[in-house]
């Protein structure tokens, strides 16, 4: 008895796990279709502006539920790379409203973010990488 019990309860914490986790992935595409929705009464360059940053937000979102879901430093690490690529994506669009030099250096310091931010990425994960092995080389 007590075995069915703990049976059906732990049946009962999978589905409802399960549930959540559809739903957290409803509400994001859902909120991806709300965001492509509003871009639609754009035109041009504002319009692709506006798509670029609902998929950034989109693949941003989707990024964190996983890491949510499944924590580790490798899934915080593809976080931060979808922050990087959503905002270097969002930029480099921005800079097709320029022309000439202008666009030349826009797109140049889109670039140039980016490649900052996967520094940036690289040296967190060294830093924690090293900062693993120093606890446990202190504990030796």
């Amino acid at each position: 008895m007590k075995i069915q019990l703990l049976t059906m309860a732990a049946a009962v914490a999978l589905a409802l796990g399960s549930a959540q986790a559809q739903t957290s992935k409803e509400r994001i595409e859902a909120d991806y279709k709300a965001d492509k929705a509003k871009c639609d009464s754009m035109q041009g360059n504002e319009k692709d502006v506006c798509m670029k940053e609902a998929k950034g937000k989109e693949n941003v979102a989707r990024a964190e539920l996983n890491n949510k879901d499944h924590p580790s430093p490798r899934n915080q690490r593809k976080v931060d790379q979808a922050k990087a690529k959503a905002d270097y994506e969002v930029a480099k669009e921005k800079c097709d409203d320029q022309k000439g030099n202008e666009k030349s250096a826009c797109e140049k310091e889109a670039k140039a973010a980016y490649d900052r931010a996967k520094a940036d990425i690289k040296k967190a994960d060294a830093k924690s990488a090293g900062t693993g092995a120093t606890s446990s080389s202190k504990t030796k």
